[in-house]
């Protein structure tokens, strides 16, 4: 018997976690369309996702824009007869201090992580509840629990996109069969830092450990088979998750210190806009190349050191009490 192929929308599709989840799918032989602003990219991704037997379509669209999301998810249900998963992924960053970083920089940044995802969201439940069922991803990352110093917007962005979620996830309590999935994966070695505005005028790199954006795309995969209503992706961030939640002054504190600490000892290099306004040239593929070959134990060695942080951090805590 002929098993019916899932029809599957995925924004900012062109490289990191977006390409990984697209070809995870492809993997499952699905119905896809792929969503990006860099639409020559998303072509090589459709050739890559066609070879593992995946019916593709490609459409150039720029999430902070609405009317391209209500035309992207029309053009999705007319290639697939309905639409059963949506991913929300398309995201940038700007990176530097608030009030050093352009106001319109920092607007877009909030057009592109939150409206983005708003504007999806809005435009494919209609089709959800016209079907009776759906599943709606979120790819959030762990800055959804812990602000980013440096990274205001981009924080806030996030935040607040935890907060839409729940509050959608209960808004749709009354639709059994219409899913709003969280994913809370920690740092990816994908380009998004490559990408990122940068106005802090140093070279900027991810914090260590990284985690194979391939990792981030079999959970999104197993939330579209198994939803639920969170995942964090791992263990970086259940640990970081469970630092904010119960100490956040102090790991606030040590976050800044951290990356004030980075800041300056990185190398000088210019500042840049990144591709906040439009797609750059470069960094397309799903790595970003920031992992550490050679080395499999050294993500044990990170969360060691996390956790004795947070031992660390509870001790002064009951210390000071």
């Amino acid at each position: 018997m002929e098993i019916k192929k899932r029809t599957i929308v995925i924004t900012g599709a062109s490289s990191g976690a977006g390409r990984a989840i697209a070809l995870e799918f492809a993997r499952k032989e699905e119905r896809l369309i792929l969503a990006s602003r860099n639409l020559n990219i998303l072509k090589e991704v459709a050739e890559e996702c066609e070879a593992f037997g995946a019916e593709v379509k490609c459409l150039e669209v720029d999430v902070s824009d609405y009317h391209a999301i209500l035309n992207l998810a029309a053009a999705a249900d007319e290639f697939g007869s309905g639409i059963d998963v949506w991913v929300n992924n398309a995201g940038v960053l700007a990176v530097g201090a608030f009030d050093e970083t352009p106001m319109e920089v920092s607007e877009q940044v909030l057009k592109t992580n939150l409206l983005g995802y708003m504007h999806g969201a809005h435009a494919v439940l209609p089709y959800f509840k016209k079907q009776g069922r759906g599943i709606l991803i979120n790819n959030i990352s762990i800055g959804g629990f812990l602000a980013v110093p440096m990274g205001a917007a981009y924080s806030a962005s996030k935040f607040g996109l935890r907060g839409f979620g729940q509050a959608l996830k209960a808004e749709l309590s009354a639709y059994p069969n219409i899913h709003v999935c969280d994913a809370f994966p920690a740092f990816l070695d994908s380009p998004g830092i490559q990408h990122a505005a940068n106005y802090t005028g140093k070279y900027l790199k991810p914090a260590p450990p990284v985690y194979d954006p391939e990792r981030l795309a079999q959970a999104i995969v197993s939330l579209a088979d198994h939803p639920r209503r969170e995942k964090m992706v791992g263990s970086v961030s259940v640990l970081l998750r469970l630092s904010a939640g119960l100490f956040p002054t102090l790991t606030q504190m040590i976050a800044g210190i951290v990356i004030k600490g980075y800041l300056k000892r990185a190398d000088p290099i210019p500042t840049t806009n990144g591709n906040i306004f439009t797609p750059v040239p470069y960094g397309n593929a799903v790595h970003g190349g920031w992992g550490i070959p050679g080395k499999p134990k050294a993500h044990r060695k990170y969360i060691a050191g996390i956790a004795a942080s947070l031992a660390l951090i509870a001790l002064v805590k009951i210390a000071g009490k």
